[in-house]
This record gives C-alpha cells, sequence and structure tokens, in this order.
C-alpha cells in the first residue's frame, strides 16, 4: 500500500465528515445520512487498513493516531510525512 491511497482514504473520511455535519446542521435530510453515513464509516476503516499496511507505520506511530476518530487519517498522514521528528538532531 502507499501513502497515496492513505491520502485518498483520507480525503473522502474527512469530506463524508464536513457532509453530515453539514446536514445535521442545516437541512437534517435523513436520506443524506443514509447515504453519506456508510461512506464515511467505511473510509474510516480503510484509513486504518492503509495504515498498517504501509511498511513502517508501526515505527512512527501511525497506526496508534490512524484509529482516532474524526482526525485519525489526518494525524497518520502527518506522522507518516514527518518520521524524523523523534530523530535527535547532532
Amino acid at each position: 500500500m502507499s501513502v497515496r491511497a492513505l491520502r485518498i482514504a483520507a480525503a473522502v473520511e474527512t469530506l463524508s465528515l464536513a457532509i453530515l455535519l453539514t446536514n445535521l446542521a442545516t437541512v437534517h435530510e435523513p436520506a443524506v445520512a443514509s447515504l453519506v453515513g456508510p461512506v464515511h464509516g467505511a473510509a474510516y476503516l480503510a484509513v486504518i487498513a492503509v495504515t498498517v499496511l504501509i511498511p513502517g507505520s508501526a515505527a512512527t506511530g501511525a497506526r496508534r493516531r490512524a484509529v482516532v476518530p474524526v482526525i485519525g487519517g489526518l494525524l497518520a498522514l502527518w506522522r507518516l510525512r514527518a518520521p524524523a521528528l523523534d530523530k535527535p538532531v547532532s
């Protein structure tokens, strides 16, 4: 798996959450929740699965961050991009 797949899954998760919250705050249409809710859940699970399959994700702590609801995909992406944060400066 690649970071690109994680980026796509995280984007779908974030966008679907935004749609759900906007629907909840405005018209509260049950059909929107029925359609977008499962997409959001599947994207959340995809973020976790893709993060687990990325080599080196355990060493960077991205796997633990991926399971955080709402922002897990974004946190995992951030952690995978900046693994040098834990390395001491010499």
